[in-house]
């Protein structure tokens, strides 16, 4: 297999994400923290590796957000580029270069690839009718079409996708479609566009996939057979819009490239950026035979990254084809997908904000939930168990009861080992073993599998101390602490190699409590890293406790989200039919004042309210109890149907109704008189 082989040097991507908002966990988990881990995995085995990030800065989304907030599409991509990129940064994603692709060199490399296939006679030229607004005079993108989805009868359907039931749709499939821009009915228009053609290099995508890649992750090679064996179709390259890179032909005035074409092209553009930078050669990273290509993407850009991308780098006939797609599935946020229209995530920016100094938490938490071969989820408690009952109680708590009692016993010098005992030696034995451990994992795209190795480590270091309980026989035998807590020493020092792909402030913050220079991956596994005699750093607590307010409070922030979505889905109730006058006549409404209220037993909803209403004090039974607590409502102004008909209502004999304003929330609040009227006034 293809990974078996020795190479110079790793080109390594990670899908771009939209400039349209900021990144959330999901994006985190499924590409950006394990392609971090593994190039700096990659660095620690000293590696030539160049890791590439950047945001997608064109396409329909970033226009409609524009649209949505009144300014341009550049000052949209600006602003969210540039929180994106922050983010990154302060999570600790080890981008060797993080671009964009408003960049000229961008745009440039993306018509230079255009034309290089066009001139080979890649693209074919067909002319379809797509549905166009003839009030704002464009053809209409998908997302700019909404209607009534086909399958499910939802009327809030894009063009593109129905996200009440997940169906793939054309804007033609939708029933009653509507143009975003307009409101009006779009009309369908011929217009021209060029074509990849993908079943063109169906053939050659059969054997480099499904014969040579067989080691690919199941996930990631099913869906590319799947893809083949329903038989590719030629794919549009170009559409009609304003906003992304000129299609580089006099006959495609007011088209752009697609998307999904110019978008991973962006890799080798940020190549270009970064070797200008740096003054190197930037075709030995994507067309050097020794060199790896590896996209990291989630599960949604499988068909572009495996069957789309190297499809163009083919017919363009001088780049490498990526050798491997470790692509992930999807994350999910307590038991819902997660959704950016809805605001249902937990976004890093705010993450980052609110959980300052612990960056390391939520990578632990992200990979150890990885959904590497399906999807996964998300909880606010599993997060708060993951740092308390693994990083704090397990890493943290050996790494600090090793320092500590390193300088409680021995002034903070290492200890020189005295005898060994089988223990010892078994204990270093399994220590010797992790970090091939760890690469096996790492190597084959088991991210939640090395993790737990690492963890591992830290766990047979717990147990060592645990059983050998120093703090009892110091008095007795301070030789045998010695061995004891040089041994500790010596995981510890080897944690801080195999914690930094994972945890790289966690093994920074270890390092300097050592006084430990970084080593390097093959550095790992000895026995002896600390020398006798070396005096280390202060102890200080790796990580600490989540408390239950924290994490109730973000619990809460979600609650709300799905409240605020629930109102925006709830439709305004419908007008009833129309009453004559005289059917209104009949009915007695006058204003009147609570005078006493109690909750009505063994009820949720019911209250007893004893009410003036002019003409007399009466009972009446609401069902309020949820919104109003009784006493808070004693002396309350009411507008009162006096006329209605008594009923017993669990025992009681209600004779009246208040009158309630009930919002999309269900939400109630009383309806009362402008003016302090006396009691018994009519409405009228």
């Amino acid at each position: 297999m293809s990974s078996e082989k020795k190479y110079k040097r790793y080109t390594v991507t990670s899908a771009l994400p939209y400039a349209n908002g900021p990144v959330h966990i999901g994006h985190l988990a499924g590409v950006y923290v394990p392609a971090d881990i593994y190039v700096r995995y990659l660095r620690s085995k000293g590696e030539d590796v160049l890791f590439i990030g950047g945001s997608d800065e064109h396409g329909v989304p970033i226009t409609i957000k524009a649209k949505q907030e009144g300014v341009t599409p550049q000052q949209i991509v600006d602003k969210y580029h540039n929180i994106i990129k922050k983010s990154f940064e302060e999570l600790g994603i080890s981008f060797d270069i993080y671009s964009r692709t408003s960049n000229k060199v961008h745009h440039e490399t993306a018509s230079e690839f255009f034309t290089t296939l066009y001139e080979k006679g890649e693209f074919i030229e067909k002319t379809s009718e797509q549905l166009y607004d003839e009030e704002h005079k464009q053809f209409l993108a998908d997302r700019y079409v909404t209607g009534t989805c086909p399958h499910c009868n939802n009327d809030r359907a894009y063009g593109d996708q129905c996200e009440k039931c997940g169906t793939s749709l054309n804007a033609t499939d939708l029933i009653n479609p509507k143009s975003v821009l307009s409101g009006n009915v779009p009309v369908l228009k011929e217009t021209k566009h060029w074509y990849l053609q993908l079943d063109k290099y169906e053939p050659w995508l059969r054997q480099w996939i499904l014969e040579e890649h067989k080691e690919w992750k199941t996930n990631v090679y099913g869906q590319c057979k799947s893809w083949i064996d329903q038989g590719l179709q030629p794919r549009a390259v170009t559409r009609d819009l304003d906003w992304g890179v000129k299609v580089p032909l006099k006959e495609a005035e007011g088209k752009v490239l697609y998307v999904w074409f110019d978008a991973p092209i962006g890799y080798i553009s940020a190549t270009k950026e970064w070797a200008t930078e740096k003054k190197k050669n930037w075709e030995i990273y994507w067309k050097d035979k020794e060199t790896r290509l590896i996209h990291f993407i989630g599960k949604d850009n499988i068909v572009f990254h495996c069957i789309v991308f190297p499809s163009m780098l083919h017919a363009e006939g001088t780049y490498l084809v990526p050798d491997n797609v470790p692509a992930n599935e999807f994350l999910n946020l307590e038991g819902d997908k997660i959704s950016t229209s809805r605001n249902w995530a937990v976004w890093l920016h705010e993450y980052l904000q609110e959980f300052q100094g612990k960056q390391d938490v939520l990578r632990y938490v992200l990979c150890s939930n990885a959904p590497e071969t399906k999807d996964n989820d998300f909880t606010w408690r599993d997060f708060q168990l993951k740092n308390n009952s693994e990083l704090v109680a397990i890493l943290g708590n050996f790494v600090n009861r090793t320092m500590v009692l390193t300088h409680k016993y021995f002034n903070g010098e290492i200890p020189a080992i005295s005898t060994i005992t089988d223990v010892d030696k078994e204990t270093l034995n399994e220590l010797s073993k992790f970090p091939e451990r760890i690469s096996a994992s790492l190597e084959s795209y088991r991210f939640r599998e090395a993790l737990n190795e690492m963890m591992n480590l830290a766990r047979l270091g717990n147990k060592y101390l645990a059983d050998s309980e120093p703090w009892k026989i110091f008095a007795t035998d301070p030789e045998r602490v010695k061995t004891i807590l040089n041994i500790s020493l010596q995981i510890c020092a080897n944690l801080s190699i195999v914690m930094e792909p994972f945890l790289p402030f966690s093994a920074d913050k270890l390092g300097s409590m050592l006084n430990f220079p970084k080593l390097k991956w093959n550095d790992a596994g000895k026995p002896d890293l600390l020398k006798a005699g070396f005096r280390i750093g202060k102890a200080e607590l790796l990580y600490e406790k989540i408390e239950d307010e924290a994490i109730a409070l973000q619990v809460k922030k979600l609650q709300d989200t799905k409240i605020a979505n629930e109102s925006k889905e709830k439709p305004v109730a419908p007008a009833k039919p129309d009453i004559s006058y005289e059917d209104f006549a009949k009915l007695d409404i006058r204003t009147g004042t609570i005078l006493a209220a109690e909750k009505v037993p063994k009820t949720d909803k019911l209250l007893k309210l004893v009410v003036d209403t002019g003409i007399d004090k009466r009972t009446v039974v609401s069902g309020i109890a949820a919104n109003y607590e009784p006493e808070k409502i004693i002396g309350q102004k009411v507008t009162i149907l006096v006329n209605l008909e008594p009923k017993m209502l669990r025992g009681i004999k209600s004779q009246g109704m208040i009158l309630m304003a009930e919002n999309a929330k269900g939400e109630l609040c009383f309806v009362h008189q402008e003016k302090d009227f006396e009691n018994g006034s009519c409405i009228k």
